[in-house]
């Protein structure tokens, strides 16, 4: 008897252990985990240390803007769609009309790497926000063109995730709304052939 209580327990040590690591969030695309955060924080950094380093604005004018087009060419393109399988881009039809368009794809990415997303796609444009005020009160009218590149580009990118995230709920309520009333019209119509049996 007392072999079969211990087997009992290490089973189900066992299964509570297998718990524990499927409920774990694993990074999936640790390399594109790396630069969505690589290319931003970068920036930022290189922004704050820019007259520490060097004298020539010119140098760190171009720096600071190619990491923040590297930025947003990688987050629009590999790390939306690797991270948290959205994807978005902006179509103008032939009458002029500008429509930003949106993709789901599969949801395979996990929930750190979503979390890691999210908040470097939320976290940077703020900065780059308090930069702006930074740099408007104080007067540095030359960096100020800088850090506008850094809010828009950045901002950007927020904006076409948003609409992403809140047009695929929005899709996502018209397809159940419809399929609820498609049910309920069902009903209607047969009321007897639905009683639960």
């Amino acid at each position: 008897d007392s072999s079969d209580d211990i087997e009992d327990v290490s089973l189900f040590d066992a299964d509570d252990d297998v718990s524990r690591r499927s409920k774990k969030s694993k990074i999936r695309h640790p390399v594109a985990s790396f630069f969505h955060l690589f290319f931003r924080v970068s920036a930022i950094v290189v922004y704050l240390l820019c007259e520490l380093l060097t004298s020539s604005f010119i140098a760190c004018m171009v720096t600071i803007i190619l990491l923040l087009s590297c930025d947003f060419w990688a987050v629009k393109n590999v790390t939306g769609r690797l991270m948290v399988g959205l994807r978005w881009w902006n179509q103008v039809d032939d009458d002029g009309r500008s429509h930003w368009v949106s993709a789901q794809g599969s949801k395979t990415s996990s929930e750190a790497e979503s979390r890691i997303f999210w908040l470097g796609l939320i976290t940077c444009p703020m900065i780059w926000v308090i930069f702006a005020f930074s740099a408007l009160f104080s007067f540095k009218v030359k960096w100020l063109a800088v850090v506008v590149m850094g809010v828009v580009l950045q901002g950007a990118n927020l904006y076409g995730y948003i609409r992403c995230k809140v047009g695929s709920r929005k899709n996502l309520t018209s397809m159940a709304t419809n399929y609820l009333g498609k049910q309920f019209l069902r009903q209607v119509s047969f009321p007897g052939f639905w009683k639960p049996s």
